[in-house]
């Protein structure tokens, strides 16, 4: 089989649009099948890691949404066990271009929707998303925001269509009603699934934060099989989950490393 290519039952689980996502979605019906397709057919250890990043940089620019976006890395805190924020990932590159690409496509619309972005880190995604017209809450842990409040005032300057403010959020707490009701209509996150213990803590937030009408998009590296089939079995149990295949992507921002996944409630 060529790379890339579909299965039978591949084709037969693709259905059009999940949520208010329109663009076409891959069904996850068995987790471990899920797994071996990601690992067997995009072989992501071949793939060029940080393709769209520098690590080692203090500041990343790229064009979104006919600016020159600039953010600000702290590469010295990667080195902190457990800080992954302060750099940005391929997967959020990907993520942040997908959603500027999906709305010009007139795949989904962000035009005055309420957006919730997880794990925020340096905010590219919240900030594309408040470009693309949304009303963005950007959250991260209390020792991120220094980080993230500073890139949303670097880059969200002049005429914003959407708007976007940053508060604290640790996953698994109990959360403020100023950001469950009303319920939003997205919830983002990139390379928010890394560890089993952050697993059940991300999966407690999700389901407090989502209603019948909330659309969950999540971008992330595909670094370990394990720990990304245990998100998988968590989130079915709660969610109806998909896969967006690559032909849905921006075409210039692809990569066999990452995988998109939209998650509605049952």
């Amino acid at each position: 089989m060529a790379e890339g290519a579909a299965t039978d039952e591949e084709v037969e689980n693709v259905v059009a649009g999940l949520g208010s996502y329109g663009g076409k979605v891959g069904l996850v019906s068995d987790c471990e099948e899920e797994i071996m397709l990601l690992w067997a057919i995009q072989q992501p250890i071949f793939s060029k890691h940080n393709a769209f990043v520098s690590q080692s940089a203090l500041q990343l620019h790229i064009d979104a949404c006919g600016r020159s976006l600039s953010i600000l890395q702290s590469p010295s805190s990667l080195g902190t066990p457990g800080v992954t924020g302060s750099v940005m990932w391929d997967s959020g590159i990907i993520l942040g271009k997908f959603l500027e690409h999906s709305v010009e496509s007139g795949t989904f619309f962000l035009q005055g929707k309420n957006v919730i972005e997880l794990g925020s880190g340096c905010g590219l995604v919240g900030c594309i998303a408040a470009l693309l017209g949304a009303q963005v809450i950007l959250t991260d842990l209390p020792d991120r925001l220094k980080l993230l409040k500073k890139n949303v005032e670097t880059n969200l300057y002049g005429d914003v269509r959407g708007s976007a403010t940053v508060n604290e959020l640790t996953w698994g707490d109990d959360l403020d009603t100023d950001i469950t009701d009303p319920s939003p209509d997205f919830v983002l996150g990139s390379d928010v699934v890394y560890s089993e213990g952050a697993v059940l803590d991300l999966m407690e937030t999700l389901v407090g934060l989502c209603g019948k009408q909330t659309t969950v998009i999540l971008a992330g590296e595909l670094r370990n099989d394990a720990i990304l089939e245990y998100f998988l079995e968590a989130a079915m149990k709660e969610f109806v989950v998909g896969r967006v295949d690559q032909d849905q992507w921006h075409p210039d921002y692809c990569s066999s490393r990452v995988a998109i996944y939209v998650l509605v409630k049952k």
